[in-house]
């Protein structure tokens, strides 16, 4: 298996590819911490010049019930090139998303095809590329999240702004 920080050319990395940070998480559509993240990352990419986000997924179904479904689904938007818009909306929307109708109303709102959407989501083509990165998170040693990988270390603080701010300037120092 490869290391935590090798990015294969089929993962979701927004940024620039020469940033000074790179920042892999595995996260949980349905998980409030991972919202917090998202919206604390939201401020940090431009304070900080800049991160490479690379979003891997790790649903945890047991406690969210829609979050394989939730994943599934941002993988049907990439199939329309719109992950990332897929990715930030179900944050920004993750209390309003209760059932899966919820999900096609995002894909609509976005401007998807939502017919290939619902098929896509309702047969589970996506669920092999979910299924690989829950495999890999286990293998990286990822069991909650968000779980964050700065630079390739290991990050084991909270998901708030300031605590995300504080490592990520000291992975800047190393």
């Amino acid at each position: 298996m490869d290391r935590v920080d090798q990015i294969g050319p089929d993962e979701h990395v927004r940024g620039p590819q020469d940033a000074a940070l790179t920042l892999i998480e595995y996260g949980d559509f349905q998980c409030p911490y991972c919202a917090r993240a998202h919206d604390a990352l939201s401020g940090l990419t431009d304070e900080l010049g800049g991160i490479r986000l690379v979003y891997r997924h790790l649903p945890l179904s047991g406690l969210h019930p829609l979050a394989e479904l939730a994943a599934e689904s941002a993988e049907a938007a990439a199939g329309q090139g719109k992950f990332w818009e897929m990715h930030d909306i179900l944050f920004e929307q993750q209390r309003q998303v209760t059932d899966k109708q919820d999900l096609a109303v995002l894909a609509e709102s976005l401007g998807l095809d939502v017919e290939r959407f619902r098929t896509d989501v309702l047969e589970r083509r996506h669920r092999p590329r979910v299924q690989g990165d829950l495999e890999r998170a286990h293998h990286d040693g990822a069991t909650g999240t968000p779980t964050f990988f700065i630079n390739g270390v290991r990050y084991r603080g909270d998901s708030d702004q300031e605590s995300l701010r504080q490592a990520l300037q000291e992975a800047l120092g190393r």
